[in-house]
């Protein structure tokens, strides 16, 4: 099994309780937090007289992954303003859970025996009825829903939650000190890319996910392992390069095009400021490779360095 499933937990702001499709989850291992260092993936992007943060997020994170590094530390108070992925205000919204569960449920008369392929269906018929469920109940929602709830319910039996997210600390920290925060995109722009994904690739993360649940785990463990060291390469590897191969198109939707889309966003914090800095926090994904923001603004001629007091000299 690939990573394709837990990457669509996290590529998605974590801070709106999504459906869960109860099930057995696999016995939640002990996955203590990696030892050594903590570093961060923060990046520096200037100009001649102002500078943009770019801070790699893990949407759940436990508690003992605080408090953060100094280094993020600094950033935020060097920070005028932030951005997220959406404006905090937007993800508290009653509204925004409507316009969720409007994009995770089908609304042209399929359900989800209808588009998934027999195999598949058996096999999380199989899983939900050992806890008690049925397929009957997520028949309205699409695969890529009824993946994402599995995942989130397991890695919130990990000890992952989402309100020790990085965005949400942020969030929180950036309100009590009265700091202005914004967002890159809407709910609808977020919901609407990962609805977009084709049912093929949603039906073969599905599958693939059911074939070994427990395999997400490790997975989910390892990849928290990876962001804790500030491990690029290893979550470029695990994260980004796999998923662009096996499902190239929802790679596109997920963040290829957001990340498109967000870079003229974060270039006028640099080219509409003579003096403030913004801090912006989105999913380590999107810092990832050469599709990342990193080397996106890098292209643009911008000066880019990685903030980390422990990492090696390139």
């Amino acid at each position: 099994m690939n990573l394709r499933t837990t990457l669509l937990a996290l590529s998605l702001s974590a801070s709106i309780v999504l459906p869960v499709a109860h099930a057995d989850q696999p016995a939640a291992a002990a996955t203590p937090a990696a030892a050594g260092t903590v570093r961060p993936l923060l990046w520096k992007v200037s100009d001649a007289d102002n500078s943009v943060y770019l801070l790699g997020s893990f949407h759940l994170l436990k508690q003992d992954d605080y408090p953060l590094p100094a280094e993020v530390d600094r950033a935020f108070d060097d920070a005028e303003s932030l951005l997220f992925e959406v404006d905090p205000r937007e993800m508290t919204a009653p509204e925004s859970m409507a316009t969720m569960q409007k994009y995770m449920a089908y609304e042209d008369g399929k359900t989800l025996s209808t588009v998934l392929p027999k195999a598949t269906l058996d096999k999380l018929d199989a899983m939900l009825k050992a806890s008690g469920g049925s397929v009957q109940a997520l028949e309205p929602s699409e695969p890529w829903a009824v993946s994402l709830g599995i995942v989130i319910g397991i890695t919130q039996a990990m000890g992952f939650k989402p309100e020790l997210g990085l965005d949400q600390h942020l969030m929180g920290r950036a309100a009590k000190a009265g700091k202005p925060a914004g967002g890159l995109e809407t709910i609808d722009d977020q919901m609407k890319a990962m609805d977009s994904a084709p049912h093929a690739e949603q039906a073969q993360g599905l599958d693939e996910f059911l074939d070994d649940p427990a395999k997400a785990v490790k997975q989910m463990a390892d990849l928290h392992n990876a962001w804790r060291a500030g491990d690029v390469d290893t979550l470029d590897n695990k994260m980004r390069i796999e998923m662009a191969q096996k499902t190239p198109e929802t790679y596109r939707l997920i963040n290829t095009a957001r990340n498109d889309n967000w870079v003229p966003q974060v270039e006028k914090r640099l080219t509409e400021s003579k003096s403030d800095d913004t801090l912006v926090v989105v999913g380590a994904l999107h810092l990832l490779g050469s599709d990342g923001l990193v080397e996106k603004l890098r292209a643009k001629g911008y000066m880019v360095e990685r903030v980390c007091d422990s990492c090696a000299a390139p």
